[in-house]
């Protein structure tokens, strides 16, 4: 069974939908699953280096609860 709701967005990343692929050319066996990066929150391949980032950063102390972060790479993450 899958799941209706996350409690929270941060909670969606890391968990990109797979779909099996139902009609391939020729005859194969193959089972093709692609990942559904648009469902990511911010709709990303993205998401969980971001993220990943951000707790590091957290941890570190260099941000905390109330911060403001801006992310200006113009598509990298960086």
């Amino acid at each position: 069974m899958s799941k209706n709701y996350y409690p929270t967005i941060e909670s969606c990343i890391g968990e990109t939908p797979l779909v099996r692929l139902q009609r391939l050319p020729g005859k194969t066996s193959n089972t093709v699953l692609v990942k559904i990066e648009g469902n990511n929150p911010a709709g990303s391949v993205k998401d969980r280096p971001a993220m990943n980032m951000i707790r590091a950063a957290e941890a570190r102390g260099d941000i905390k609860p109330g911060d403001t972060l801006i992310e200006a790479t113009s598509g990298n993450t960086g």
